[in-house]
């Protein structure tokens, strides 16, 4: 029988390109000082492309991850099954080094080099991205004990993912968790009800202690080994708990069930039951929170990038989508209005991948010892955390609604981009924390407040629609009236004014422009596709519209 339709008007796929080829992250990437990483980034980005890699990222977030808390025979044995994809691309992250490579490589730019290459393979699958990134950020608050830093970084700084429940002395690497959250407190971790018993001189290590209670929200509940927070008799503490103990015996640690979550699939997170798991005193008695921030102040970071890695995404697929597709006789990237809007979705873009790599070599900097990049690090992260993350959902539910109802189909692969979207924005501290963050940091560390406006004043007197924007954050930063109240206002304010600055100095100048007409022009309404008249929407769009191979 003959065919009932053709198939004409659809687009081919996405595949075969180099994600890295970036421009806004490559200029980044040398600038500050990482461009001896470039092949490693491009070999990445490479891979990051192919229709392997992206299949290994839809596979494992349609099949995700199972919970077995009891063997055949009625032992507990608290094991997530993942799907086979899950440990390709966990292996491809931790030997790229995308979990711990900055710690044990001292050429300058290795965070950004690191970042460089988290952002590209995020673009594989997100959920892998949080156990990466949980390692990543451990190691410098593990260094408060340094006992135990010594017995324990080289194996999380290794280049190699070895999968499996043993002890942590007999593995190739490790990979680690975090776990803070309880059900009566959330973000408030300070109302954490989980206990700490010292045992001096037990069989598990002299100054070890039990831990008792129940976490509401551990992320990759399979990781080696876990910072947790409990009261200790001196306050809350910080503790490093493996899942197996030296001896091999497991830790009292019984995953009770795995959430069902609106996006981050492919990723487990369970509800975690401490019955006198042993673990050990990171830092101090008392200064818990203290100690584990160092931790969550790197993971801030991630964030950020895989807020920007989104809109890098969703900017790309909408752009590759428009050139391939007609309606009402002629290409959709070709209409003015669409135009108008794939250029604006790349510019909010282009703003996050500048401001994510300004905080990546910011980190290195600080890392390296300089106080004043660690100062502007402080305030510039709270409130990008705010900003860029909160844009992501917005972006997502513009780069699908490009694709018309293509995009709602879960086979283009928006839908997962759109429940990813909201995590970053949630996690290690949701809006109003990020926001207050902000204000704390610039209350009670003005040495912050200086570094962000010495960074900002870099760029005075480039455009005059920059200097006006920092003038009225200044007037804005010097009223201290209701200043909780109009935090998130404050945040956006700071983050936007940055983003300019770096655009203004550093970014392409069709971009640069249309940013600072729309974002910094004062009368912006926050919709996609509203760029005034004038602005370059082909040179714009070129920048994020891949080259794909021909079939």
């Amino acid at each position: 029988m003959p065919p009932t339709h053709e198939v004409l008007n659809q687009v081919p796929p996405l595949t075969g390109y180099d994600v890295a080829d970036d421009p806004g992250m490559l200029d980044a990437l040398r600038r500050a000082g990482a461009g001896w990483a470039e092949a490693e980034v491009r070999e990445i980005g490479r891979l990051a492309g192919t229709a392997r890699a992206q299949e290994w990222g839809r596979l494992a977030n349609e099949n995700p991850p199972v919970l077995h808390t009891h063997d055949r025979f009625g032992h507990r044995i608290d094991e997530v099954e993942f799907h086979p994809a899950w440990h390709e691309l966990m292996s491809v992250a931790v030997g790229a080094g995308l979990h711990a490579a900055p710690w044990r490589d001292t050429r300058p730019g290795a965070h950004v080099a690191r970042a460089a290459k988290f952002y590209l393979w995020g673009r594989t699958d997100a959920g892998h991205c949080c156990p990466i990134s949980m390692t990543y950020a451990i190691v410098p608050a593990l260094r408060n004990a340094p006992d135990l830093a010594r017995r324990y970084e080289p194996l999380l700084t290794s280049a190699v993912y070895d999968p499996g429940l043993r002890p942590a002395d007999g593995k190739r690497g490790l990979i680690a968790g975090m776990s803070m959250t309880e059900k009566q407190g959330g973000s408030d971790v300070r109302a954490n009800t989980t206990r700490a018993v010292p045992v001096p001189g037990d069989a598990a290590g002299a100054g070890s202690y039990l831990l008792t209670g129940h976490k509401w929200f551990t992320s990759a509940p399979m990781s080696d080994v876990f910072l947790v927070l409990a009261q200790a008799p001196g306050g809350l503490s910080c503790f490093l708990l493996p899942r197996v103990l030296p001896d091999g015996t497991r830790n009292g640690m019984h995953l009770q069930r795995l959430k069902d979550k609106l996006g981050n699939r492919s990723n487990a997170s369970a509800e975690v039951e401490y019955d006198q798991a042993v673990a050990w005193l990171v830092g101090e008695e008392g200064r818990g929170v203290r100690t584990i921030i160092e931790m969550v102040n790197m993971t801030r970071l991630d964030c950020v990038i895989g807020a920007a890695t989104s809109m890098r995404s969703g900017a790309v697929q909408a752009a590759h989508h428009a050139a391939h597709r007609s309606a009402f006789g002629a290409v959709l990237a070709d209409q003015p209005l669409m135009a108008n809007v794939l250029a604006d979705l790349a510019v909010e873009s282009e703003a996050a991948t500048a401001v994510t790599f300004r905080l990546a070599a910011a980190t290195d900097r600080a890392a390296a010892g300089d106080e004043q990049e660690a100062a502007f690090r402080r305030l510039a992260l709270a409130a990008t955390k705010y900003w860029v993350c909160k844009r992501a959902p917005a972006h997502a539910a513009e780069a699908l609604e490009c694709f018309g109802g293509n995009g709602y189909v879960e086979e283009s692969g928006l839908p997962r981009l759109y429940r990813e979207a909201p995590l970053q924005s949630i996690w290690e501290g949701s809006g109003n924390v990020a926001a207050l963050d902000t204000l704390r940091a610039l209350t009670r560390q003005p040495e912050a407040a200086g570094a962000f406006f010495a960074e900002v004043g870099q760029a005075a007197g480039a455009d005059r629609r920059l200097d006006a924007a920092i003038a009225r954050l200044r007037t804005e930063l010097s009223d201290p009236a209701q200043a909780e109240t109009r935090a998130r206002r404050l945040a956006e304010a700071l983050a936007v004014v940055l983003q300019g600055s770096l655009l203004v100095r550093f970014g392409d100048p069709a971009v640069a422009d249309a940013f600072a007409a729309s974002r910094l022009g004062g009368d912006w309404g926050g919709a996609f596709g509203t760029l005034p008249a004038g602005a370059d929407t082909g040179t714009i769009i070129k920048r994020v519209t891949p080259a794909v191979p021909s079939s």
